[in-house]
């Protein structure tokens, strides 16, 4: 048996409903253009397979490459040609010339995954670079952090991360993942997430570093207000400009207040 790996924050579901559950979800269809980043020993990756023409997969852990190679082909020996692995950090792969290689009839990138929780979030915001060639992703991810992505304003799980995911995608919580369904069984709940990139704000937003700047700032003392947080940023007169009182907090304004905002230059 293939030893978890903490350093890779490997937690291998096993649960054959959940998985199916997952699947049934994703409803992938058999021309899909579909990424799956850590596979680790295949649980999404043969039900995946078994429904597409191809499925790429990116996995970081050289020692269970092969095992997850083998047991994919045990399950059907087509799944020699079906399945492309690609033996590199998700963090540093460049899913835009990925596209430009393996893209037929403008379909868009199509991806899942089991996200180690701790880089869950540098993982979303690397995406968040390529969510103009992405039809959808739908990830695993600690319950707590599904639970901050879809916050609404007001709420205190609503932060920086709510921010800048719902501004670029529509989030939905789809259902959650009890630990015994891992092995080894985590210490936290998880919860299936599912994000459909938008184009409503793309214009508006024509520098994503300045964006995600200006909203880390905003909610970093989040007992403070607008005219303190951003008093680097934004004047007092650019926060009313943008209809926003500088005596707001960052968890009162929604993401088209921060649009605004972020258009006061």
């Amino acid at each position: 048996m293939h030893q978890a790996k903490k350093r890779f924050g490997q937690n291998f579901l096993v649960d054959q409903s959940v998985i199916g559950h997952i699947v049934d979800s994703i409803q992938p269809q058999v021309d899909d253009l579909m990424l799956e980043i850590g596979p680790g020993l295949g649980a999404m990756t043969r039900p995946l397979l078994s429904r597409l023409n191809h499925l790429h997969v990116i996995e970081l852990d050289r020692d269970i490459i092969p095992r997850l190679v083998d047991s994919c082909r045990f399950d059907d020996p087509q799944n020699r040609e079906k399945l492309v692995v690609h033996e590199m950090d998700v963090l540093k792969f460049d899913f835009g010339n990925f596209y430009q290689k393996h893209r037929a009839d403008n379909k868009k990138l199509r991806i899942v995954g089991n996200l180690p929780y701790n880089i869950s979030t540098p993982v979303l915001f690397h995406l968040l670079n390529f969510r103009e060639i992405i039809q959808d992703m739908h990830f695993m991810l600690q319950k707590e952090v599904v639970d901050r992505i879809v916050a609404a304003p007001g709420n205190k799980q609503y932060g920086r991360l709510s921010v800048m995911i719902q501004t670029f995608c529509h989030a939905e919580f789809l259902f959650e993942v009890p630990p015994h369904a891992f092995k080894p069984a985590p210490k936290v709940n998880s919860a299936i997430l599912r994000l459909q990139p938008l184009a409503e704000h793309e214009i508006a937003i024509d520098d994503f570093p300045a964006y995600e700047n200006l909203v880390r700032q905003a909610f970093s003392q989040r007992r403070k207000t607008l005219k303190n947080t951003l008093k680097n940023l934004r004047s007092a007169g650019q926060i009313e400009q943008a209809g926003l009182s500088p005596s707001q907090r960052a968890e009162e304004l929604s993401v088209s207040d921060f649009v605004r905002l972020y258009r006061q230059t």
